[in-house]
C-alpha cells in the first residue's frame, strides 16, 4: 500500500477527515473529532498508529512482526503497523476499518446515523 493509497482509503470513511495538529508532516485521520488513525506519509517506511481491541491488539503483534505497539500512544489500545509489503492489503484496510468502527462506537447514536455507519441501524438498546 502507498501512502496516497493509505490518505484515499482513511479519508474514503464516511466522515473522515485528515488533519494536522501536531505538525504538516503527520496525518491525523478523525471521524466526528476522534482520531482512528495517525501517519506520516512522507516517512520511509510508511507507518500508521490504528487503534485496535485490546485482545486483538496483543493477538496481532504475535501473528505479525511488522505491528508493534502503538508509538506514543496507550499501547493497550493503539498498534503501529510498518507497511512493508509484509501484511497483506487487505488485512491493513481491514485494520484501519476496525479502527474507525471503535471510534465511531463512541459516537452518539445520531452522529452514527449522519456518518450512515451500518451499527446505528440496530435497535437502540442493541450491544
Amino acid at each position: 500500500m502507498t501512502p496516497e493509497t493509505l490518505q484515499a482509503f482513511c479519508l474514503g470513511l464516511n466522515g473522515a477527515v485528515e488533519t494536522f495538529p501536531f505538525s504538516e508532516g503527520l496525518s491525523v485521520f478523525k471521524v466526528g473529532g476522534k482520531v482512528f488513525a495517525l501517519t506520516a506519509l512522507g516517512d520511509e517506511p510508511l507507518k500508521v498508529s490504528l487503534k485496535c481491541d485490546p485482545e486483538l491488539a496483543v493477538q496481532l503483534r504475535e501473528q505479525h512482526p511488522c505491528i508493534v505497539p502503538g508509538w506514543h500512544l496507550n499501547k493497550r489500545h493503539w498498534n503501529t503497523v510498518t507497511v512493508d509489503g509484509s501484511l497483506p492489503d487487505a488485512l491493513l484496510r481491514e485494520l484501519v476499518e476496525d479502527s474507525y468502527d471503535l471510534i465511531v462506537t463512541q459516537l452518539p447514536r445520531k452522529q452514527q446515523l449522519l456518518l450512515d455507519w451500518p451499527g446505528a441501524r440496530r435497535a437502540p438498546d442493541a450491544p
